[in-house]
C-alpha cells in the first residue's frame, strides 16, 4: 500500500550527495509521493525545481517563521509567484515559534498572516510549524477562519489532544513525525489515538527526527514506514488499513496529481 510523506526538506544540504538515490529509496519503500517543503524564497525555488524533475515529488512554498527576519522585501513576492507553479500543492512552512529567538514575534505573525491569506486566495492548503506557541497559532487561525474556510495541516504535531481538537474544528489535519516512535512519547501516542481517521497524516520532516530504530541518523522519506507502522498499532488498525487511510487523507488535502 503506497504512503505519502507530507513533509520533507529534500532541498537541504544533507541530501546534496545522494538526493536522487534518496528519492529512489523512498519509492522502493512504498512512499509514492513526497511533499518537499520550502523554508525561504531560495528554498522554495529549490523544491519547485525538484518537483519538476522528479516524479512523485511535489512542492510547498513559503518562509518558515525562524527565517522570517532574514527575508528580503522581494522574497514574499517570490513565494506568491511560485504558488502558481505546477506541482505546488501547499503554502508553507509557516507558523509561529517562541522557542528560538531568530525572528521577532511580530514579524512571525505578519508572515503567518500572509501565508494564511495566500492559502485562502489560491485555494491551497497551508503547513503550520508551531513551537511553544500553540495558543498564539490558534488565535490567528480563528481570526483567519472568520474570513473564510481553512485547509491546512499542523505539521510534526507535539501538542495536546485539546489543541488537536481545536485545530480539527477549524478545518485542519494533524500530522505526526518520527517522535511518535520514541520510547518516552507515550503522551503523544495517546494524542494520536484521539485523531479522527479522516484527519490524520504522516511525515518524516527529513532530514530531522529519524524514527526508532534509526534515531540519531539522518532521516529520509523511506523511513516513513516506521512512523506509519507505529501509528497503526497505536490506533488499533492494521498497517494496510492505516496506510490507505493516510494516503487518502493526503490526496484529499493536497490534491496530488502527477
Amino acid at each position: 500500500m503506497p504512503l505519502v510523506d507530507t513533509h520533507a526538506h529534500l532541498d537541504q544540504e544533507e541530501f546534496d550527495s545522494d538526493r536522487e538515490a534518496v528519492i529512489n529509496r523512498a519509492h522502493d519503500a512504498g512512499v509514492d509521493a513526497i511533499i518537499a517543503v520550502g523554508v525561504t524564497a531560495a528554498s522554495s525555488w529549490a523544491v519547485v525545481d525538484l518537483a519538476a524533475r522528479f516524479p512523485g515529488v511535489f512542492a510547498a512554498v513559503g518562509i518558515q517563521p525562524n527565517y522570517a527576519a532574514q527575508a528580503k522585501p522581494e522574497d514574499w513576492q517570490v513565494v506568491v509567484e511560485l504558488a502558481s507553479r505546477p506541482k505546488v500543492v501547499a503554502v508553507g512552512e509557516t507558523g509561529l515559534d517562541r522557542h528560538w529567538d531568530y525572528s521577532p514575534f511580530a514579524v512571525q505573525q505578519d508572515f503567518f498572516d500572509r501565508h494564511l491569506r495566500l492559502s485562502q486566495d489560491r485555494k491551497l492548503p497551508f503547513i503550520v510549524h508551531t513551537r511553544e506557541s500553540d495558543a498564539d497559532v490558534l488565535e490567528m487561525l480563528r481570526e483567519a477562519r472568520r474570513r473564510g474556510p481553512l485547509a491546512g495541516v499542523m505539521h510534526s504535531f507535539t501538542g495536546t489532544a485539546e489543541t488537536a481538537a481545536a485545530c480539527i474544528e477549524l478545518g485542519l489535519w494533524i500530522s505526526f513525525a518520527g517522535m511518535i516512535t520514541f520510547k518516552k512519547s507515550n503522551d503523544l501516542r495517546a494524542v494520536a489515538a484521539t485523531i479522527p481517521p479522516q484527519r490524520i497524516l504522516i511525515e518524516t520532516d527529513s532530514p530531522y527526527l529519524a524514527p526508532h530504530p534509526l534515531r540519531g541518523k539522518r532521516n529520509e522519506p523511506a523511513n516513513l514506514i516506521h512512523t506509519a507502522t507505529c501509528l497503526a498499532e497505536v490506533r488499533g488498525q492494521s498497517p494496510a488499513e492505516f496506510f490507505a487511510q493516510t494516503t487518502a487523507n493526503a490526496q484529499a488535502l493536497f490534491r496530488l496529481v502527477a
